[in-house]
């Protein structure tokens, strides 16, 4: 292990003994379960269960799960949440103690899409998706309780890319308007662990969320198809030939993180196109960092619960 002695102290004996994640069509399902049992069980959460029309022909509805704050006063600003597993696994229940907290947390409605995965529904079928519910969400604003001029999307790793995707369509479709883009070390940029990356760290991707993994889960998310120029931001984030017009942005990333190179190169491209970023390394963080107690999932706590409530007020 040649970077166990940069991970954080609180986590480095956990980041040793935990098994890579390296999934192939063959254990994909095994894979899927071992992501579901990482998070506490959902069976004691109460949240709402709706279904957004798809904005695209032949597609299902999409699931959407919201969590409100016990106590509303008026409409309530809405977190649009993405959950993570790679494009290849998990699902919004798995979230659902987080963000029943969250929502408590914030004074916000927690909105969790069930966006399909891959590689049984490849790109664009996940990002159609997380679109059409985040339309459903605007167009519905007023029943849901909703001020559609508070709503925040927020993803985590696979989520975050999703997220970043979502904000661009919405943005060149003149879809809703988001008033922030919050990005937990994001999924970003399909060329990531290929020969085709811009930048190859070698501190980075050794725990959590590996080389492998990465490769078979963009693999799985293309799908065997050629991505246009014109779809290529949407599928790889990163790569997106214009950053302006998005909404402000707040972006996470372990310093040891497989994402960091792309998440950076991200923050860079966002603040070039005049777009107001708040972004934060954490040194020794891996991927997933703030799901273990210690002193970076504090931190981490700290500065995303006080960006939400700032740009939420």
């Amino acid at each position: 292990m040649k970077t166990l002695h940069l991970v954080d102290p609180d986590v480095r004996e956990i980041a040793a003994s935990f098994p890579p994640l390296s999934p192939t069509i063959e254990t994909l399902p095994a894979f899927r379960e071992t992501v579901l049992s990482l998070y506490p069980s959902p069976n004691q959460i109460k949240f709402e269960e709706h279904f957004a029309s798809s904005g695209v022909a032949g597609s299902p509805d999409v699931r959407v799960l919201l969590h409100r704050p016990k106590s509303a006063d008026g409409a309530s600003p809405a977190i649009f949440y993405l959950h993570g597993g790679g494009f290849i696994a998990g699902k919004p229940d798995m979230m659902a103690v987080a963000n029943a907290e969250l929502a408590e947390m914030t004074g916000a409605v927690v909105i969790a899409v069930q966006y399909r995965l891959a590689p049984e529904t490849s790109f664009p079928g996940p990002v159609e998706d997380c679109y059409a519910a985040l339309n459903w969400v605007d167009a519905n604003a007023d029943d849901l309780g909703i001020d559609r001029d508070r709503i925040v999307i927020y993803g985590q790793s696979a989520g975050g890319g999703l997220a970043a995707a979502t904000a661009l369509l919405a943005r060149d479709r003149g879809g809703p308007a988001l008033k922030a883009q919050f990005l937990l070390y994001p999924m970003l940029d399909a060329r990531t662990a290929t020969p085709r990356e811009p930048v190859k760290n070698p501190t980075t991707g050794e725990f959590g969320w590996t080389v492998e993994s990465n490769r078979f889960a963009w693999q799985a998310m293309r799908g065997g198809q050629d991505i246009s120029s014109e779809q290529l931001g949407y599928f790889s984030p990163a790569q997106a030939s214009d950053f302006s017009g998005l909404p402000q942005t707040f972006l996470a990333v372990g310093s040891l993180d497989l994402f960091f190179e792309e998440n950076i190169a991200f923050v860079q491209g966002v603040s070039r196109a005049g777009v107001s970023i708040e972004a934060h390394i954490y040194p020794g963080g891996i991927h997933g960092f703030e799901m273990f107690p210690g002193t970076l999932a504090g931190q981490y706590r700290h500065a995303f619960l006080s960006a939400i409530h700032r740009v939420l007020s």
